[in-house]
């Protein structure tokens, strides 16, 4: 029996709740976790995955939504972070009434908790759940498909890592390496060319997203998953699975920067964020990097303007410079630094809010 204990875990990292729920008509089995709404609401997607158990999928939800938190405070928005875990089989449980049940829960937290898709649920899942609740973004006919926003926030990172490391942001200058581009890698890879990259490769495992890029865009080699990470390019971006920075693929690593919209991507953010340190690579933190998506949803929050989401995403750019320099300054990791600027942000406004002022 695990000794995996909520309570304890939640005093260590501050967590504010987590609210398990279920719905007997519909079988609707799942967790809410809000970390922290010190800058505003807790925002976070609903995953639904068939975990092997209830404490996997607490662990799970505790986990995202504390890097949820993260996520928002570094990415200049005033939310909170949260998350929920939905535990079933997607190709047996989703119905419209499933859906609608999760909307209710949702409606409960009384706004104090916001939801939007991810993996396993999509924008047609979140109509249904707006039938129920005011506190969901990401809806057809509003912000849309967050990928393409996702990819040029990583764009704008690129760039912030190219003129950081090399003092010269020119991506006509680099090459670049994507693994993953059935989403957003697929819309970094279409920005990338289209400034003009010296050379661009692409790793896939989908056939069908092989197939598309080997269409579309001819001119970007296709090299297997094996041979990836030991590219020679000046720009390896990960847009798949998180963990992929580990101790068998840091060592083959010729790149100087890393920079992708992957989360999660370093399996032990501690350890394998000094590996690259001390190899002298440059890694830009995920969650500031691939953070275009939620900031173009937060923009729901308020009468839709997409030219203002844009303006907003392209902050990330300055952004990662500040943490570069963060980190330089007290000899830390990016990953690490990224956080002390994320933690520097929530504790500054909790400071100035310590008074009460109608409004």
């Amino acid at each position: 029996m695990s000794d995996f204990k909520v309570f304890d875990y939640m005093a260590k990292h501050q967590y504010e709740q987590v609210v398990y729920f279920y719905d007997r008509t519909t079988g609707l089995k799942g967790i809410t976790c809000i970390h922290n709404t010190t800058l505003g609401p807790a925002l976070g997607g609903t995953r639904l995955w068939n975990y092997a158990s209830e404490e996997e999928a607490v662990i799970d939800c505790l986990r995202l939504a504390r890097g949820m938190s993260y996520k928002a405070a570094a990415a200049g928005l005033n939310l909170g972070g949260g998350k929920t875990v939905l535990i079933g089989d997607p190709d047996k449980v989703k119905s419209e009434g499933y859906f609608r049940a999760l909307g209710r829960y949702v409606q409960s937290l009384n706004g104090r908790y916001i939801t939007a898709e991810d993996v396993n649920t999509g924008t047609k899942d979140m109509d249904f759940v707006s039938m129920e609740t005011d506190y969901v973004v990401g809806l057809e006919g509003k912000s849309g498909n967050p990928s393409p926003k996702t990819a040029l926030g990583a764009f704008h990172g690129i760039r912030s890592a190219l003129m950081h490391k090399h003092g010269d942001d020119t991506i006509s200058k680099y090459t670049y390496a994507i693994q993953g581009t059935g989403q957003t890698g697929y819309y970094l890879t279409k920005l990338l060319l289209e400034h003009g990259a010296k050379k661009v490769y692409f790793s896939e495992i989908n056939q069908k997203y092989i197939d598309r890029m080997k269409k579309e865009h001819p001119q970007v080699e296709f090299v297997a998953p094996k041979d990836y990470w030991k590219l020679d390019v000046d720009v390896l971006s990960p847009c798949a699975l998180g963990g992929m920075l580990n101790d068998e693929t840091i060592p083959q690593i010729k790149a100087s920067i890393i920079a992708g919209t992957a989360n999660n991507v370093l399996l032990d953010e501690d350890i394998h964020g000094n590996m690259l340190k001390d190899k002298g690579i440059l890694y830009a933190p995920d969650f500031v990097i691939n953070a275009g998506g939620l900031i173009n949803v937060y923009h729901e929050l308020k009468e839709y303007n997409e030219g203002r989401a844009i303006r907003d995403i392209e902050k990330i750019y300055d952004r990662l410079l500040e943490i570069y320099k963060i980190a330089e300054r007290e000899d830390i990791n990016t990953n690490q630094a990224a956080k002390v600027f994320a933690k520097n942000r929530i504790q500054c406004m909790k400071n100035i809010h310590d008074n009460y002022i109608k409004r």
